[in-house]
């Protein structure tokens, strides 16, 4: 039986007890290797004198964990360089962000080429090859030439922009040439599919065949979108569970008659932020009724702190949060409660269950697992609204949502008024539908359907990857 090969830019090793990160992607590929069995390659995370020309081998039950450490210049120039000053900007239509540097996009295929140089020597004839996101789309060409002539899949999990923003980038044609020695690509929207299909048409010459087929010269890749999931079930059960925590207990105390509106993202110029706090600005203005009825919280872990897009963004965020705090406030009421700790996901759950409102409106985002979390966690008797920019992945597949241009501040504004005064049998239906949606495609459906895509139908009688059991 074929193994599965994953590789990522950040490996999740689970500690021997068998717990370890929950979330994300971890969730999906560890039920992925439930079925496959395999090798989990990528980053360890640590920065070494020397880099890693072997990675260091980890064993949990049926998966090998294959580490790689890098040199601090590697970090600096593969990770907070080209990755994360000038492809992640390129990719979310920051255009004015971006920062390209020669020095970096050769520390980026460096450590690509790097990372191929060991895999190449642990993959055997018949494994299937899963690469996932932006820091690895050199990685196939790289396998190939070492002569890797396996089934190779790519996913890539934030936006794939239109040609003439990618084309902005320099090294651009030569990332779309890379590209095509995948078998098959993985994107979150139909639209992102659309995109990286005209890319290497406009750019390459390719030739867009029927269906998801581009063919450049001899060689034929597919395109295809996959909506990622969640773990459906284990999200409701955590929202169930969620009323003992202490801290939802508290948040609950503190509350009163007020209603809640809820924000979760991790601080990124992508999440709109700063625009979405002055969206609920705009609302208070305009319903001075609701004042002192209703309370914000966004939760917003740090990250990339040392990129210096993130610290601006992080000093614009506070300047925001105090204009609005200090001219709106009241004694015993804060309009906005912003919070940078990093919660488990059973708190989590329950603070989204206890929020009227979910308030998921980046500028931009491939997916945004977030507007899903929030859907899951409702009680299906009294459910909470989502609204949701129309500019994230989810807005094609939660279309009972109150779809918004994050960009509109009074339309945002208007709202999250419309979520707060919706009726309560106009809100079960929203949310039974949102609901249906996402449990059909849910994070074992994205893996499995991946996974089948790429090996070529030949594992078509095997079941469905359950999660949670």
């Amino acid at each position: 039986m074929s193994r599965l090969v994953v590789v990522s830019n950040r490996v999740a090793v689970p500690d021997p007890t068998g717990k370890g990160a929950a979330g994300g992607l971890a969730v999906a590929l560890r039920e992925a290797f439930e079925a496959y069995q395999g090798i989990w390659f990528g980053w360890s995370g640590k920065v070494a004198a020397q880099p890693s020309t072997q990675p260091k081998i980890v064993n949990r039950e049926r998966v090998q964990y294959a580490l790689m450490d890098l040199t601090s210049l590697d970090r600096q120039e593969y990770y907070n360089g080209f990755a994360n000053r000038a492809l992640w900007p390129i990719m979310h239509y920051r255009i004015g962000l971006s920062e390209f540097s020669r020095a970096d996009y050769a520390g980026y295929l460096r450590v690509n080429r790097s990372f191929a140089n060991a895999l190449a020597q642990m993959v055997q004839p018949d494994d299937l090859v899963w690469v996932h996101d932006y820091h690895l789309i050199p990685l196939a060409a790289e396998l190939r030439a070492l002569g890797i002539t396996n089934r190779i899949g790519y996913f890539h999990h934030i936006p794939w922009p239109a040609p003439e923003v990618l084309g902005t980038l320099p090294g651009s044609r030569e990332l779309l040439r890379a590209i095509t020695d995948y078998n098959l690509i993985g994107v979150q929207t139909e639209r992102d599919a659309d995109n990286l299909r005209r890319c290497l048409v406009q750019e390459l010459g390719a030739v867009h065949r029927k269906g998801d087929v581009v063919e450049l010269g001899n060689h034929q890749t597919r395109v295809k979108g996959f909506p990622i999931g969640i773990d459906v079930r284990g999200f409701e059960q955590a929202a169930l569970r969620s009323s003992s925590h202490r801290l939802v207990r508290q948040t609950t105390a503190g509350l009163g008659s007020r209603r809640l509106i809820i924000g979760v993202d991790r601080l990124d110029y992508s999440k709109g932020i700063p625009e979405r706090m002055e969206s609920f600005e705009r609302f208070l203005v305009g319903n001075p009724d609701q004042r002192g009825q209703v309370t914000y919280l966004q939760i917003t872990p740090t990250s990339r702190s040392e990129v210096p897009e993130y610290a601006t963004l992080s000093r614009e965020v506070n300047e925001t949060l105090g204009r609005i705090n200090g001219s709106l406030g009241e004694p015993g009421w804060v309009p906005i409660h912003y919070v940078n700790s990093t919660y488990p996901r059973s708190v989590l759950a329950g603070l989204h269950r206890l929020s009227r409102v979910g308030l998921v409106t980046p500028m931009r985002d491939g997916m945004n697992l977030v507007a899903k979390e929030y859907v899951a966690a409702q009680n299906p008797d009294d459910p909470g609204v989502l609204v949701l920019s129309k500019f994230a992945g989810a807005a094609e597949q939660l279309t009972d949502a109150l779809l918004v241009n994050p960009n509109d501040k009074f339309e945002v504004a208007e709202a999250i008024r419309d979520a707060l005064y919706m009726g309560r049998d106009e809100r079960i239906a929203r949310w039974t539908r949102m609901m249906g949606t996402i449990r059909q495609t849910d994070v074992s459906w994205w893996a499995s359907t991946f996974l089948k895509d790429l090996a070529g139908g030949k594992n078509a009688g095997r079941p469905r990857i359950q999660v949670g059991v």
